[in-house]
């Protein structure tokens, strides 16, 4: 059984007889820690006797003054730090020392600390050198009355090596930064002398380190559990193991450092779904202007467009519901203020587009000819474009529940796809391969229902003018409307500016919104 020092004011432990120095020393004897063997100093014989001197008296009174002072003086602002400062204000007892010493827990932290540069981070953020040197003080002796007082150095080992392990075990179980609030506060929507609001670009459920979480931290150290919960604590997502491994061992650039601690930080973030969960999914990897719809070992590759700089594709999992088939467009509120309502009234602009206005109260269209700015931006009007060749949306919508109104849907501008860069969108995502995508989304590869997809996505559905020959029949028994996505198939839409292909073999990618520069601003002062 440990017997812990309690704070309390009438405690004050004198370690001089032979006997309590001989447990003393117990608690230096080689440990072996789930990281490897780890070497302890043995304290000579000399040394255990000088043990009766006043320099190694522990006095829980002025081991909790000094600890108390650090609380005080500590400033660091993440969330880790004001549970370490609040938890030993409040008076909490001590968690790693005890009248026995420093026991293989803390071998077990320094184990994990001691691997924070492959990932990137500098030693300093969690005060290595400062915990090796007090634990290497406290098992070697090397204590005096004076600045190397053995309370003041294993105060500020025991309060360092909690807010170490909070640290640590926080920021890998849940991420050091919180997307939500970096990237959801970049774009602005609308701002007025009242209040600005913002675009939301990070749509993924994250879960974030709460209040039980760090007291459940607390009582892993307590009721010796550390080793374990340092291992539960690592990232669930599959590619941080393949992204530590990539850059392990290897000379970095600027540039490459910068990618590594940013798509690290990424694969830390604890979400509610992963791919790896899954065998059938979809997964589009904004940066790479790519989609890939992976089934086990078969993966269906193809281009895709994107938002651009100023309309950026929000990032978010949804799974796919449905595929309607030569859909009408509701063209949304933020094109229309900024491409259509400057053409009110005039009849051919809605002509040559195949747009008509609609009265959302009484179903009925509108002339166009009638119609003026007021109404355009009112709310009770739509703009749609009718389904067919030549919609903007193409022949073909893929839908899945969403906060934005955006798809993944076939496009009439083919040209984007020879593009490098095809950010050319205001939000949706446009496919290269519609038909096939269609083709892998169905549960049962029903051969008549592949052959009604395939027919209606390339029947004229316009009307012949006055002036045109009449159009080869429709067949309506091989028309199809809407097909229902069963199962539901995952989708994931990420921003990984490093990411594997299905070999496995990872690419570096442009990023293309700036969201590295900016998670790196949030990273830079983990850094080596």
């Amino acid at each position: 059984m440990r017997y812990i020092l309690e704070l309390s004011k009438s405690s004050s432990l004198f370690i001089g007889k032979f006997l309590s120095l001989v447990l003393f020393a117990c608690g230096f004897l080689v440990a072996c820690s789930e990281k490897g063997d780890v070497e302890r100093p043995i304290p000579s014989y000399d040394g255990l006797n000088a043990m009766g001197k006043d320099a190694f008296r522990f006095d829980a009174n002025e081991i909790q003054q000094h600890i108390y002072r650090l609380a005080k003086a500590d400033n660091d602002t993440l969330v880790a730090d004001a549970r370490t400062r609040r938890y030993y204000k409040d008076g909490g007892n001590l968690l790693w020392i005890d009248r026995f010493g420093v026991d293989e827990r803390a071998d077990s932290v320094l184990a994990y600390l001691n691997e924070v540069e492959e990932m990137g981070f500098s030693k300093r953020v969690f005060g290595v050198n400062q915990i090796e040197r007090d634990l290497q003080r406290l098992r070697t002796l090397d204590v005096d009355t004076g600045v190397k007082n053995v309370n003041r150095v294993a105060a500020r080992l025991e309060y360092n090596l909690t807010k170490a392990f909070l640290r640590y075990t926080a920021g890998q179980h849940y991420g050091f930064t919180n997307p939500s609030q970096i990237f959801n506060r970049l774009d602005v929507r609308e701002k007025d002398s009242v209040r600005t609001t913002y675009r939301v670009l990070f749509d993924i459920p994250i879960k974030r380190a709460s209040k039980d979480f760090y007291t459940m931290a607390l009582r892993k150290v307590y009721n010796d559990s550390v080793a374990l919960f340092l291992r539960e604590a690592q990232p669930q997502n599959a590619l941080y193991a393949q992204l530590i491994k990539y850059f392990k061992g290897k000379t970095l650039s600027s540039a490459d450092r910068v990618r590594m601690l940013c798509n690290l930080e990424r694969s830390r973030w604890r979400q509610n779904d992963y791919p790896q969960n899954h065998r059938k999914y979809v997964i589009v990897n904004v940066p790479s202007f790519h989609l890939d719809a992976v089934d086990g070992d078969s993966v269906l590759n193809m281009r895709m467009a994107c938002g651009t700089l100023e309309t950026k594709t929000p990032l978010l999992n949804s799974c796919f519901i449905r595929m309607d088939v030569n859909p009408q467009w509701i063209i949304p509120r933020s094109i229309i203020k900024k491409e259509v309502v400057g053409h009110a009234g005039n009849p051919d602009y809605f002509s040559k587009r195949r747009y008509f206005i609609l009265h959302r109260p009484s179903g009925k269209r509108v002339d166009p000819a009638m119609v003026s700015a007021g109404m355009l931006l009112n709310s009770e009007y739509f703009v749609v474009q009718e389904g067919g060749e030549g919609n903007s949306l193409g022949r073909i919508v893929f839908r899945f529940n969403n906060n934005f109104s955006i798809f993944i849907h076939d496009t009439s501008s083919k040209w984007a796809f020879d593009r490098d860069n095809r950010g050319v969108s205001h939000g949706c995502i446009r496919v290269q391969k519609p038909f096939e995508l269609a083709v892998f989304l169905l549960g049962n590869k029903d051969k008549t229902l592949i052959d009604k997809i395939h027919y209606s996505m390339q029947a004229d559905l316009t009307k012949p003018k006055d002036d045109e020959a009449p159009k080869p029949k429709l067949d309506p028994q091989r028309l199809v409307n809407s097909v229902k996505v069963n199962p539901h198939i995952p989708l994931f839409i990420a921003y990984y500016t490093v990411y594997p292909d299905n070999k496995g073999k990872m690419y570096t990618y442009d990023d293309i919104y700036g969201y590295d520069k900016v998670l790196y601003g949030y990273l830079r002062h983990f850094a080596l």
